[in-house]
């Protein structure tokens, strides 16, 4: 049975929040923007794009300068966070056609044995096509958002979903016919009335399910900004969408730059109400909050990564497996829990979510990944257990994979490809490529390339795109 939920609250008379509350369980919300590049933030040297909240989010707690994200767009890069194993193992490993498998572990199914109540409000995009039960199918009791990583192109859609069923919204959209394969185009497009922004709802309703304070719970919130809309240029409207410019309205600069700003600095807004909420609720003390983005900036809806450095000192941005692609921002905080002021250089990625708060909500993680739990890096007391070595690997117009080991990153841009390396310590923005000067370290990251990931059919490494590209 679909129950329908609005704000929370069970229309069909029951509580879709367990009361129980395990003492010694935190509240977990973990807030997943989507492109934000490593420097779009204040706190990671941002200086024309205002993040007020943020940057007092990281005074308060630590700021991560060594988190990579699970892959270099979204689809594979949520499943690796969302299962504990990077993409040469996870079921998702590019944005084409796949799903995660039924009845794989997640980190909601965790947190669920563990008691806790679990929620996404947001962007899903974990996979294609996603059925309407998708999340649940996966240990989330509420969702309320997109479903497919293409309907949440568009920041004003005319509908979202809500458990299940379609939930209308008042904006009216154009649908448009475009190269994707027909069943999409209904999802994707260009509001001609917009009404109702989705990253506003979003928020309210994030707020509306704190208001209930049944604890502990797991709350995946996950923004679709500062991604473009990449049909709506083709439609003759803006690729960034925002409701309005704000304090940038006056700028000097180029109108896709100032909604970029506007975008950020807005979810910017929603982070500082949020935290707000929570020490309204009483509950600020009792509740982890990280903040990350699930890949590096774009360069779509006519905006260029270079304008506002949105990748820092890193090279590369979103698709590409150098620096700038796959290092995320990311904050955690927690009071009186997560030392404040902390800068970690401890290198770690999505995968190590699901086993970090497997450990803080006392449950076993799964055997069969690849994450390490970070409990002690967060709470600054224990020995921190490091990896080996961090892999990754996308397919997408064929196969990519790099590998940071130590000091060092190697990339390969295609299969048969010679390795490059660079040797991060020394050069952050991988400019020089020792490949000929290290053979011995070569030939070891070889062999991790070898061992490191599950060849599955619909995973080869290839040269060319997949039969059915997304």
């Amino acid at each position: 049975m679909v129950i329908a939920v609005w704000a929370g609250v069970c229309l069909a008379g029951c509580s879709c929040w367990p009361t129980a509350h395990p003492s010694g369980k935190p509240n977990i919300i973990l807030v997943l923007a989507d492109d934000l590049g490593y420097g779009d933030l204040g706190c990671y040297g941002q200086r024309r794009i205002q993040t007020p909240n943020l940057d007092r989010m990281a005074a308060e707690g630590i700021r991560f300068t060594q988190q990579y994200a699970g892959a270099t767009v979204c689809a594979p890069s949520r499943c690796a966070l969302m299962t504990g194993k990077h993409t040469g193992h996870c079921s998702i490993r590019g944005n084409v056609r796949a799903l995660m498998k039924p009845g794989e572990t997640t980190l909601a199914t965790v947190l669920k044995q563990a008691g806790y109540s679990t929620a996404c409000i947001g962007k899903w995009g974990i996979g294609h096509p996603p059925s309407l039960q998708e999340p649940h199918l996966h240990g989330f009791d509420y969702f309320f958002g997109y479903l497919s990583m293409w309907h949440a192109h568009n920041s004003y859609p005319d509908f979202l979903f809500r458990n299940g069923q379609q939930v209308p919204l008042q904006n009216v959209v154009t649908h448009p016919a475009t190269h994707y394969e027909q069943d999409q185009a209904k999802l994707i497009g260009l509001a001609t009335q917009k009404v109702e922004y989705s990253n506003d709802l979003f928020t309210q309703d994030a707020l509306a399910l704190l208001a209930r304070k049944n604890e502990p719970f797991f709350l995946f919130l996950c923004y679709t900004v500062p991604h473009a809309n990449n049909e709506a240029p083709e439609l003759g409207g803006p690729g960034m969408e925002v409701p309005d410019l704000g304090i940038y309205a006056d700028k000097d600069w180029p109108g896709p730059e100032k909604a970029k700003a506007a975008m950020i600095t807005r979810l910017d807004r929603d982070l500082g109400v949020l935290l707000a909420r929570l020490k309204e609720l009483g509950i600020d003390d009792n509740t982890l909050v990280i903040f990350t983005s699930d890949n590096g900036p774009h360069k779509e809806g006519g905006t260029d990564p270079a304008f506002f450095d949105s990748n820092g000192p890193l090279r590369g941005i979103k698709r590409d497996h150098y620096e700038g692609g796959i290092r995320t921002p990311c904050l955690a905080r927690w009071p009186g829990h997560v030392p404040a002021g902390g800068v970690s250089d401890q290198v770690w990625a999505f995968w190590d979510y699901l086993p970090t708060f497997a450990q803080l909500a006392g449950e076993p993680a799964p055997q069969d990944i690849d994450g390490i739990s970070l409990v002690p890096t967060l709470l600054g007391r224990g020995r921190q257990k490091q990896h080996e070595y961090l892999y990754w690997e996308l397919h997408e117009g064929g196969s990519t994979q790099a590998v940071r080991l130590g000091r060092w990153k190697a990339v390969r841009l295609a299969p048969g490809k010679p390795l490059e390396l660079y040797d991060l310590a020394a050069d952050l923005g991988e400019q020089h490529n020792l490949a000929a000067d290290h053979p011995d370290v070569i030939a070891r990251i070889e062999k991790i390339l070898r061992q490191a990931r599950t060849d599955e059919a619909t995973w080869p490494l290839q040269t060319v795109a997949p039969t059915i590209p997304f």
